[in-house]
């Protein structure tokens, strides 16, 4: 085996190890970074800025391919330069690269024409005593430790390494990582390699992306990567700690907080398997000189004939790597990323042919795995890949995105197409487990996006994912299958969507939302007996946002446990605040069934809450609409029980909204009726309105419940409600939701009710 690694083939067989080994790192190290800073980076970034003010970045340009100049134009190319532009850009600058002519970074920190310095693996002093600054991490690069030949290594801190010097700063880092390591800096590579050879050093490290291309040298041929002792460290942006220091970090945190995980992996993986080094005069003559004695004609053939072959070698490698990014392993179609570049070459090549794009998805795959087992889901995965690829042209395409999610690109030909992979793929994999003797239909949703004459001049294969999938997600929401085209209302809407879900943490954080009090009165006694908390929220990019919008999507994206979880402990404590004022009275709080499926232990958490703030339990009335009890009757009704159990006050909102009403009061056990007064709106026959609502006044009395009625606006009403035994009321015409200053104004009688004063 030695013998092999120390001959040609062994010199191939370090670098694809190497870059295996790079590609299982990354995917561990970024997967982390992500998903520990993508949420909140996002939340505090805001809306790209236009790329303009110059932001000048000195960087080394010896650590190909990291940072390295193009030997065709002589520009400062690499990783760290692609990574940086598109940082600096999302952050709103126009990355300008220099090459560092200090002798080491820290040095360069000192350099004020500079505005940042990379890459850093965490902040240091410069040379002159200033103290830096450093940016999140862009991305983890794995180091790498490589010997003479292959040897059994001791742990990282009994080492004598050696470095370039030009790495000074990430030897401080090492330092810092691995007490007890001796570090020896260098000039040059070849310094460090003869060191090595002279066994000064134990062993030589560097950023593995750099071995990379550094031990394609055919004269390194003896040196082996150590995969054992690779360890990753951070890359970051630095720059003395001063205000305009900090904010340069600042704005940067939120371009790099904005990269796309794929992105990153596109470009280290796109310089990683290029053909970056290029062999001189020394090389050559390192490899071949023997048979430059030999004879001049057969050196020259052979030279031909290693290239060609080193050529050939790599162009299969490169080959196999595309195949493994662009094709899905278990379907044989396109995968995201091949997907992406075969529409993309299509749409380009073919701008006469009338393009869409279809999102498909199988409606809850995961109970098929349940159901019948993974290999049974995989083989329907397939099926559906085969009849898919059975229909298309070579003007068309097909891509698993991920899972049981399917993206076609197909020409529009009218509702022929449409029918024709309706006939011979979707009811053909609607019916896969019946043909199979199993009674279990599949249910396909999916969404169609037809392309623009805009989208064939300003190509964007993922916007148009998007909105196909905008499409698909309102099929899959109606509850049926089948497909739907996009509309881009819904579009802007999930875009809205995004906004509020995405910001509710932030919101909360900060104060955006705020708890409102609206008074519940005595008409009889003119007195406030009680309050309705309520919340406002003003978004700090949307504005002022309605409760009717913000609820209803906070219901639909599972965060509305969040939102009333947040205004259950507030009015806690400003209930606290007013006992102790000697203000003793009940307010009700809402509850919702997405709150019950969030946390089904929600009496425990109201018994908690009054027993913190020491309250007692019948100062929280827990409002529960009518539609809610009818949606999922038995566990709400359950949930009723146990809340009355711990002491609290249950009230059924919304009553008479729904079609239901009579039925619920006969088997909800709650305490008090909060009467809807859509009856005694202005619309249809106000008289049979006034009918219906005194009759249900008396039944509720009958049956020995409390009520109150909401939405009184009007003298008239409140006096019709009075006359009909009704007292105790709620809305606009005794007061609008306020804050709870202005609320505890009221209670202390500085302001009063407007209804009072009729």
């Amino acid at each position: 085996m030695r013998k092999i690694i120390r001959g040609r083939n062994g010199q191939r067989k370090i670098t694809l190890l190497l870059t295996l080994m790079i590609l299982l790192i990354l995917l561990l190290a970024e997967t982390m970074i992500v998903c520990a800073q993508s949420e909140s980076a996002v939340a505090q970034s805001g809306s790209e800025a236009e790329p303009s003010e110059i932001l000048t970045v000195g960087v080394p340009t010896d650590r190909c391919p990291i940072f390295y100049r193009d030997p065709e134009n002589g520009e400062i190319s690499g990783i760290g330069v692609d990574l940086m532009v598109t940082a600096a850009e999302k952050a709103g600058y126009q990355a300008e690269f220099r090459e560092i002519t200090e002798k080491s970074l820290k040095a360069a920190l000192d350099n004020e024409s500079y505005d940042v310095v990379m890459p850093f693996g965490s902040a240091l002093t410069s040379e002159s005593g200033k103290p830096s600054i450093v940016t999140d991490n862009l991305m983890q690069t794995p180091f790498t430790l490589v010997t003479k030949g292959r040897q059994d290594m001791p742990p990282l801190n009994k080492l004598h390494v050696g470095m370039l010097k030009s790495l000074a700063a990430g030897a401080e880092t090492v330092n810092k990582l691995y007490p007890g390591i001796e570090i020896t800096l260098y000039g040059t590579m070849d310094e460090c390699v003869k060191a090595l050879r002279d066994g000064k050093v134990d062993a030589l490290l560097h950023n593995s992306y750099v071995w990379s291309y550094v031990l394609q040298k055919p004269s390194y041929s003896d040196l082996m990567v150590q995969p054992s002792a690779m360890f990753s460290m951070d890359f970051r942006i630095g720059t003395t700690n001063t205000p305009a220091g900090r904010e340069k970090v600042a704005r940067l945190n939120g371009g790099i907080a904005l990269l796309d995980y794929n992105r990153r992996q596109a470009v280290i993986l796109d310089y990683t398997s290029r053909r970056l080094y290029r062999y001189d005069l020394g090389d050559y003559l390192y490899q071949y000189g023997l048979l430059l004695f030999l004879s001049g004609l057969v050196l020259v053939f052979l030279i031909v004939i290693a290239i060609q072959r080193q050529r050939a070698m790599k162009r299969e490698q490169e080959e196999k790597m595309r195949k493994m990014v662009d094709y899905d392993q278990l379907t044989g179609v396109l995968s995201l990323t091949g997907f992406r570049k075969k529409a993309e070459e299509l749409i380009r090549a073919h701008p006469d042919i009338a393009y869409m794009i279809s999102y498909n998805n199988i409606k809850d795959f995961k109970y098929i795995n349940e159901s019948f087992g993974k290999q049974a889901g995989d083989e329907l995965l397939r099926f559906w890949a085969d009849r898919s690829t059975e229909r298309l042209s070579e003007e068309e395409a097909i891509g698993r995105l991920e899972g049981d999610h399917f993206a076609v690109l197909r020409r529009v030909n009218g509702m022929e197409n449409l029918r024709g992979d309706e006939k011979d793929v979707f009811e053909l994999v609607r019916d896969f487990f019946i043909a199979k003797g199993k009674d279990n239909r599949v249910l396909i949703c999916s969404g169609i996006y037809v392309l623009t004459p805009e989208d064939y001049y300003h190509i964007d294969v993922d916007q148009m994912l998007d909105y196909a999938r905008v499409a698909e997600r309102k099929v899959r929401d109606s509850g049926k299958d089948g497909y739907a085209f996009y509309n881009q209302d819904q579009w802007e809407r999930g875009k809205r969507m995004s906004d509020i879900v995405g910001h509710l943490t932030t919101a909360i954080r900060d104060g955006e939302i705020r708890v409102w009090y609206q008074p519940q009165v005595d008409y009889k006694e003119k007195k406030i007996t009680g309050a309705e908390a309520l919340c406002r929220w003003e978004h700090n990019k949307l504005g002022w946002l309605s409760p009717c919008e913000f609820i209803p999507i906070l219901e639909e994206s599972g965060g509305v446990y969040e939102l009333n979880s947040f205004v259950w402990e507030t009015v806690c404590q400003d209930l606290a605040r007013w006992n102790a004022e000697g203000k003793h009275f009940s307010v009700s709080v809402n509850m919702s069934r997405n709150d019950i499926q969030t946390n089904p232990r929600i009496p425990e958490v109201f018994s908690n809450l009054v027993r913190t703030y020491r309250l007692s339990p019948d100062q929280l009335r827990i409002e529960i609409t009518e539609t809610a009890y009818v949606e999922d009757p038995a566990v709400l009704i359950r949930m009723t029980k146990q809340l009355r159990e711990y002491g609290f006050k249950v009230e059924m909102d919304d009553f008479g909204s729904g079609y239901s009403s009579l039925h619920m009061l006969k088997e909800v056990p709650v305490d008090r009726i909060k009467l809807d007064l859509m009856f005694l709106s202005s619309r249809g026959e106000p008289e049979k309105g006034r009918v219906i609502v005194s009759h249900m006044i008396r039944m509720i009395h009958s049956l020995g419940m409390e009520m109150i009625a909401e939405g009184v606006e009007t003298a008239e009403q409140a006096d019709f409600l009075q006359e009909r035994g009704c007292t105790e009321m709620q809305g606009y015409y005794f007061a609008k939701p306020m804050p709870a200053d202005a609320f505890e104004k009221m209670l202390n009688g500085e302001t009063q009710c407007s209804g009072f004063g009729q």
